[in-house]
């Protein structure tokens, strides 16, 4: 598979075996710049040990490890054997997960199975993702991971295109979410991006709440204008009081079950 790759939708079917790049830039090998024991994400899966791999096949310029996510040659060499011992180390510790991120660690789907089959079956896994990957992906995924928490950033592909440089992006991410519904417990997570509210918000929470009814939703408000941001006039600040409680009371019409 890594000699025509699929991985994600961008369907680039170019041979990482032979040194060829798509549109993510991963080769053949997987690099990570983060394996800690983190307590930032979704209370129900904290503390959860997260490892982070290095490099992404979307390129949102709001990304807050945009210099790690964006190079899947940051970090250092992964090695799924010595990764394992150490996740079950954390596990002995406290950490109640462990989580499998990135970047997209959809690009690094190889290793990110392989680290799967070196951890003990009790193991809870969650899979940290931009919800941007292939069938084939999901076939390969398909009973790994117990929990997916699936990114929802745009609400409509205009914006995806303009602050992501993707296409079609509402209906991969859309149909990714109804599968990983269907066969582990989902959480979906949404970033409130200022001046994003009715064009991204209101249609994903409409969407959630035809298509999802009683999927959890963390929907949070802390962007801070990172990376290349500032390339957007609307995302050179934060998220307004007024926004954020706005976006709370469109999310409290549409009935979403809201996690913190």
């Amino acid at each position: 598979m890594l000699g025509d790759c699929h991985f994600c939708a961008h369907h680039c079917g170019v041979n990482r075996l032979a040194g060829e790049f798509g549109l993510c830039h991963a080769g053949a090998t997987t690099r990570y710049f983060l394996a800690q024991t983190e307590v930032t994400d979704e209370l129900e899966l904290i503390p959860t040990f997260a490892i982070a791999l290095s490099g992404c096949d979307m390129r949102c310029d709001f990304c807050i490890t945009g210099a790690e996510s964006w190079n899947p040659r940051a970090g250092a060499s992964f090695n799924a054997a010595e990764m394992a011992a150490q996740a079950q180390t954390a596990m002995e510790n406290g950490a109640r997960t462990i989580m499998v991120l990135g970047g997209e660690p959809t690009v690094h789907l190889h290793a990110a199975l392989e680290l799967a089959a070196a951890l003990p079956d009790t193991s809870r896994l969650v899979w940290k993702t931009n919800a941007h990957g292939s069938e084939q992906a999901r076939e390969l995924l398909d009973g790994i991971f117990d929990v997916w928490l699936a990114d929802f950033k745009f609400g409509n592909d205009f914006c995806a295109r303009r602050l992501a440089k993707i296409a079609n992006y509402t209906g991969v991410v859309r149909e990714n979410l109804l599968w990983a519904n269907a066969r582990s417990e989902l959480i979906v997570r949404h970033l409130l991006m200022p001046g994003h509210i009715e064009c991204c918000w209101r249609p994903i929470t409409e969407w959630l709440a035809a298509n999802l009814p009683g999927v959890k939703v963390n929907l949070r408000s802390g962007f801070w204008p990172a990376w290349h941001a500032r390339r957007h006039r609307e995302l050179r600040g934060t998220v307004l009081q007024d926004e954020a409680k706005r976006a709370q009371r469109i999310a409290e019409i549409n009935g979403l079950n809201l996690i913190p």
